[in-house]
């Protein structure tokens, strides 16, 4: 596995002020440069940007079945380490996030076990976090 890189993810949202609540204020992010439509966002060391479009309506397009939970397709995802996605859980459980999926552990015993939750912004876009015991494990098949 190669050296793992700060990624750029653009995001649409339909109201940037309940942008910068949920991710300021609910996920707790640390926010960075900003302008009328736009604030970025430090996720874990990664850019978040969420973009203000007008007319934006739910991202969700479908569900696909995985380990006996309907995953939402698109999302975004973000691996993070097994007590930072602890953490999160807690805080957005505190919030009183309504989970897609709620944190559990998915593929337990088998090849890439990893904890995994989903839940959605406002605007409807869809977010899983994860976390591996062994980052080894992010691509095992056997």
């Amino acid at each position: 596995m190669s050296e793992l890189r700060p990624f750029h993810l653009a995001i649409p949202v339909h109201d940037i002020e309940a942008a910068r609540h949920f991710y300021g204020e609910v996920m707790g992010l640390s926010r960075g440069r900003e302008d009328e439509r736009w604030t970025d966002w430090d996720l874990d060391g990664h850019q978040v940007v969420t973009h203000m479009v007008d007319h934006h309506q739910n991202a969700v397009a479908g569900h696909n079945p995985v380990d006996g939970k309907m995953v939402p397709v698109p999302h975004f995802g973000v691996v993070l380490t097994v007590e930072r996605f602890k953490e999160l859980a807690e805080r957005m459980t505190a919030a009183g996030t309504e989970f897609v999926i709620e944190p559990y552990v998915r593929f337990e015993g088998t090849p890439g076990e990893q904890w995994t939750m989903f839940f959605l912004d406002p605007s409807g876009n869809a977010m899983e976090f994860k976390a591996f015991e062994d980052l080894g494990q992010i691509f095992a098949t056997t």
